[in-house]
């Protein structure tokens, strides 16, 4: 078994003296992200086509449509490997989509929230099945695009708002701007380790197991990781759903195994 590191050990006295230094600096970005939220509400916004067509259960639908009645729109743009076996699908938007599972405080918000995904309505939506999520789910047809913007864009996230029945994008994020998502990340933030990814500023001996570039990294439980959330040549939050029983049969032709995900 690996040693792994441990902080240096003092009384409780200094713990606390350098807890207060460290919060003082914590304060200080939360103002700084206080701020950037401010000046995010006070972009400026563009519109789209309102009749953009997406695919959902009920069918062909618009962005419009998309609302639900709501003002807003949160748009998770899923990355999809059609025909691809559930095991080969993307571990970035599959990490990111299982962080959202409570609506009510968006909904009471006057935000609808919605996974808009690249591939195939029946195959992705067996996807979303298997791994039990109850969020709206829409394919986006390679026609809507370009018009929606989002060619090469899948794994971003996108804001909406509706002005009767004209619809406008207000903000747009991919990379680390879909952090916010994940609750899993804020938690391993606050905790000695941290996310345990390569690119991290930790101290010689951390444990290092996932990596965001693709790399393989084997734990001290002898667990291949690939990326940040996959284990075994899939992603993480897959295992839990195999052992419940769940069949994660897309109902498509397995392809080679997926050679890229989002970041």
């Amino acid at each position: 078994m690996t040693t792994i590191s441990l902080p240096p050990v003092v009384d409780r006295t200094t713990y606390l003296h350098e807890r207060d230094a460290l919060l003082d600096r914590e304060k200080e970005h939360t103002r700084a992200g206080d701020a950037l939220a401010s000046a995010r509400r006070r972009l400026p916004m563009t519109e789209v086509d309102a009749a953009a067509p997406l695919v959902g259960s009920a069918g062909r639908v618009s962005l419009l449509d998309a609302f639900e009645g709501r003002t807003q729109l949160f748009a998770s743009y899923h990355m999809w490997h059609t025909g691809h076996a559930a095991a080969d699908q993307c571990e970035g938007c599959t990490f990111f989509s299982g962080g959202v599972s409570e609506l009510g405080y968006l909904h009471s918000r006057g935000v609808t929230y919605a996974v808009f995904c690249q591939g195939p309505y029946p195959e992705s939506s067996r996807y979303r099945d298997f791994m039990g999520w109850e969020m709206p789910w829409y394919s986006v047809p390679e026609e809507s695009w370009d018009v929606l913007d989002v060619r090469g864009f899948f794994g971003g996230k996108v804001c909406y708002l509706r002005d009767g029945e004209r619809v406008f994008e207000t903000y747009r994020t991919t990379g680390r701007g879909v952090e916010p998502m994940s609750a899993s990340y804020g938690i391993l933030d606050m905790t000695v380790y941290g996310r345990q990814e390569t690119w991290e500023d930790s101290p010689e001996g951390w444990p290092r197991r996932t990596g965001i570039d693709g790399s393989q990294f084997r734990s001290e439980e002898g667990v291949t990781t690939n990326h940040r959330a996959g284990v075994s040549g899939r992603p993480t939050a897959q295992w839990s759903r195999l052992a419940a029983g769940r069949d994660d049969d897309l109902g498509s032709t397995t392809a080679p195994t997926a050679d890229h995900c989002c970041h």
